[in-house]
């Protein structure tokens, strides 16, 4: 097996998570987790629920939560898959453009 390099030119629905209601609102909190949607299931339901203010994001068909930390940032692909980049990577990385 070898390594790859993943690129996309889309842009990803994204949110910086913060457990505080003032600071990630429900509608964007609620925008990310509407978002999420099974992979597997070939009509692609979506997953309420999977990404919730208690900072944990559940990856569909997949056993366990990922805890997630002020200042990740959870995005969902085009065909609703999560995806978490840390805080320090968004901060201090080179490869990611956020606004």
């Amino acid at each position: 097996m070898a390594t790859h390099t993943v690129v996309t030119a889309n842009a990803l629905v994204a949110v910086t998570y913060n457990p505080a209601p003032a600071v990630l609102s429900a509608a964007d909190l609620a925008t990310v987790s509407q978002s999420i949607k099974d992979d597997l299931n070939v009509s692609h339901p979506m997953m309420p629920n999977f990404f919730v203010r208690e900072g944990l994001l559940y990856i569909p068909n997949r056993q366990a939560a990922i805890i997630i930390l002020p200042g990740d940032v959870v995005c969902v692909t085009s065909r609703g898959f999560p995806i978490l980049i840390s805080k320090d990577e968004i901060a201090n990385g080179t490869s990611f453009t956020y606004t």
